[in-house]
């Protein structure tokens, strides 16, 4: 069987330690730390743990924040969190109608005295509670929903919390894929339109009808909102909507979808920070998505190795191969040795591995050579052994046997239409393989390799001379005859 390939391309993250450092730079993270240093005997919160009204001013100033409800509402706001994150251990009033007190967490000793991986867990919590923050119900007229005995009719909230936080894990997941793609070439800010769309509008669908637009519409002025209160944990950098785009008559959020980009940036812009990445990744690691990172493979088997890197793009399969070879403890005989051990196999997924075997192994460095040289007489190795020989002007290099000739070719060529490979690449690859040997096509068929067909099939497909993807199709019938298939 060939590679399983992950769901989403490998994310290249910063150390932990400078994530950490971001962790607690964030402006939110940052204002929870201080509050919950400035929490003493005489504290006073609520019923809930929250901090008392009468408290909130004093809370305010010591974060040089204005005294007034935007700074109350701030002050709240990183009170919440440090209790969330374990910063702050607040205790429950003993009878109605008394304070609670508040005092130091155990996990506030760990900013200043843990590892950087207790900082990131904390920080993790903290994003946990402002995701559930930013899912949470908006609620113009809370008095609306209060009945006459008190009660709070939830069903007129019409709000679905499951649905809430599915759309806007949907909305980070579909930033972070945007932020890998084309190998990083995204990491530039993403307009809120396209990032709403991207969860609205169906795949398949040509002009968007007015409800959708109107979807979209909806939906980005809810990212606005959340953005907002996601900027200030550290996950993302972001423009907000501008705000005399609501009071414009003669525009609205959809004129957004599709218009130039000098408009577009009026509708916000959104892009995840380093932590952001951090952030969703485990997230979306903790709900079971694939999402891999740049030395996850670091310490483990050749075979996992070459295996995990299967379709990784170049640059960060040769970033994971670099942190495997540093990491190995034995030796590069020792690691080129494992590497070509792991690269045998009959299975469909060989070809790839070998291919990337060949690739790490020109990492390894000429220490690798006394390894390589031991495989120069094995069927499945010797082609790509003395390639790699070649390659460095080794001598002495037996010349190969013709059958090996061939086998390689069919290998190589297995593995790059396994990997995907650009059209004009592999069709270069196909003409260039077939035109190393007089009369290819006559001898190539009879290969034992169980990729021979197939190769051939795809040879015929892809060949630009008609005579040569002729006499391709014909080999690959010979092939097919000759395998009982």
């Amino acid at each position: 069987m060939s590679a399983e390939r992950p769901s989403l391309p490998p994310v290249r993250l910063n150390s932990e330690a400078e994530l950490a450092r971001d962790a607690l730079a964030a402006p939110l993270f940052v204002r929870a730390v201080r509050l919950a240093r400035w929490a003493g005997p005489d504290t006073r919160v609520g019923a809930g743990g929250e901090l008392v009204e009468a408290q909130l001013p004093a809370a305010a100033e010591h974060l040089g924040l204005p005294a007034d409800d935007d700074g109350a509402a701030y002050a709240s706001e990183a009170w919440r969190l440090a209790v969330d994150t374990g910063l702050l251990d607040v205790t429950d009033p003993e009878e109605d109608g008394a304070e609670g007190t508040a005092s130091a967490g155990e996990n506030l000793a760990l900013l200043t005295g843990g590892s950087p991986q207790d900082v990131l867990s904390i920080w993790l919590d903290g994003l946990d509670a402002v995701h559930a923050d930013a899912t949470a119900p908006v609620l113009d007229d809370f008095t609306d929903l209060v009945g006459e005995d008190g009660s709070i009719d939830f069903d007129a909230l019409d709000w679905d919390p499951e649905a809430e936080a599915e759309f806007l894990d949907g909305v980070l997941g579909n930033l972070y894929l945007l932020t890998l793609a084309d190998n990083g070439a995204g990491e530039g800010p993403v307009p809120l339109p396209a990032l709403a769309a991207s969860m609205i509008v169906p795949d398949d669908m040509g002009e968007p009808t007015d409800d959708i637009l109107e979807q979209v519409s909806e939906a980005m002025m809810r990212l606005d909102d959340q953005f907002r209160l996601l900027e200030p944990i550290g996950i993302v950098e972001y423009r907000p909507v501008d705000e005399t785009l609501m009071v414009e008559e003669d525009e609205a959020p959809v004129d957004a979808v599709g218009g130039d980009e000098d408009d577009v940036t009026r509708y916000g812009m959104v892009k995840l920070t380093p932590l952001g990445l951090y952030g969703i990744r485990a997230r979306m690691l903790e709900a079971g998505v694939d999402a891999p990172a740049v030395g996850d493979l670091a310490g483990k088997g050749a075979d996992a190795l070459l295996d995990g890197i299967a379709h990784y793009p170049e640059s960060a399969a040769r970033a994971e191969v670099k942190l495997w070879l540093a990491g190995y403890a034995d030796g590069a005989v020792s690691a080129a040795a494992e590497l070509l051990a792991a690269a045998r196999g009959t299975d469909e997924g060989g070809p790839l591995r070998r291919l990337h075997c060949q690739q790490a192994l020109a990492l390894a460095g000429p220490e690798a050579e006394p390894a390589v040289r031991a495989a120069l007489g094995d069927r499945e190795l010797g082609g790509l052994a003395r390639v790699w020989l070649a390659e460095r002007g080794a001598a002495d290099v037996p010349a190969p046997p013709e059958d090996m000739i061939f086998w390689l070719a069919i290998d190589t060529i297995a593995a790059h239409l396994d990997a995907d490979g650009e059209l004009d690449e592999l069709q270069g690859l196909v003409e260039g393989l077939s035109a190393q040997h007089s009369g290819f096509f006559d001898e190539v068929w009879r290969v034992d390799h169980p990729a021979t067909a197939d190769v051939l099939e795809a040879m015929g497909r892809l060949h630009s001379d008609k005579k040569a993807a002729k006499d391709a199709r014909k080999a690959a019938f010979k092939a097919r005859s000759r395998a009982g298939g």
